[in-house]
């Protein structure tokens, strides 16, 4: 056999491959809004017919605006505190050599590869414990510390590729530390900051498990969904809005995704430029 019809062979493979995980993947998801637009409350083809009111009962339940605030408030918090943290951590690792750095990286990071349950009941002992009632604030502690590791994975690379021929540059021109990071380092490292925002944001709003066993009486957007699946008369309301949760996600990655890449091309740019200088 030839290596041209080899190669066609394995590109028709990887086609199908492609396809078939794609179908797995996604079909699941477009059986969201088929149902959230059908009139009818049993969720079963064939579809009975088109309508909007399931969106319209959203705007009418105070349960799920109490829901969604607080999700909002957990969410924002999480996105902002696990940010800080990955930044300042970030930095250290692209820029500091210091005694076990790679074991501290690793413990850092481990909450990636830990089963969230696990984490979930870790914390609910712990926190049982300590004596502290469980919050809003409870679910933000738990969701910085899953959300933190991604915010190093993202800033980490932003850092990296980070020219520190520039910070240098700028201490030599009499510029502080502060003034340097201000100025310099920080609207470089920007779109990684804003990446790492949105994508910590976008994984504390759709958290079940560790707000499930954290939250007090204030309930998060995941755990009010849980909740009302016990209904077979409010499955229908729901799937229209997990259809607005997944259109919100879809941007919010989006957007997560083009902020990324714009680093990338500025860091690249600066980099060229950097190198013709010298």
């Amino acid at each position: 056999m030839s290596v041209k019809r080899r190669n066609y062979l394995s590109v028709n493979w990887l086609l199908v491959y492609a396809v078939a995980y794609m179908v797995f993947l996604y079909a699941p998801v477009i059986l969201l809004p088929l149902f959230a637009f059908n009139d009818a409350t049993i969720i079963a083809f064939p579809l009975s017919g088109y309508t909007t009111k399931w969106f319209d009962l959203l705007w009418e339940t105070d349960a799920l605006h109490g829901a969604v605030r607080n999700s909002l408030v957990v969410a924002v918090s999480t996105a902002v505190i696990s940010t800080l943290l990955g930044a300042c951590a970030a930095r250290a690792m692209a820029r500091y050599r210091f005694p076990m750095k790679k074991g501290i990286v690793g413990f850092i990071m481990l909450p990636l590869v830990l089963p969230e349950i696990i984490v979930a009941v870790a914390l609910l002992v712990m926190l049982m414990q300590l004596g502290m009632s469980l919050s809003l604030w409870t679910v933000v502690a738990g969701h910085v510390l899953i959300c933190t590791p991604f915010a190093i994975a993202i800033l980490s690379s932003a850092f990296q590729g980070l020219d520190q021929s520039l910070e240098e540059a700028s201490f030599d021109l009499g510029e502080t530390k502060w003034g340097t990071f201000t100025r310099v380092t920080l609207p470089l490292v920007m779109p990684g900051i804003v990446s790492s925002l949105l994508i910590t944001f976008t994984i504390s709003l759709d958290e079940f498990i560790i707000a499930f066993f954290l939250t007090g009486t204030d309930v998060t957007l995941p755990v009010y969904i849980w909740s009302q699946l016990r209904f077979p008369t409010k499955l229908p309301s729901i799937m229209a809005l997990g259809t607005i949760l997944l259109v919100l996600s879809i941007l919010l990655l989006m957007a997560s995704e083009w902020f990324r890449r714009r680093a990338a091309h500025r860091q690249g740019m600066d980099a060229s430029a950097s190198g013709g200088f010298i």
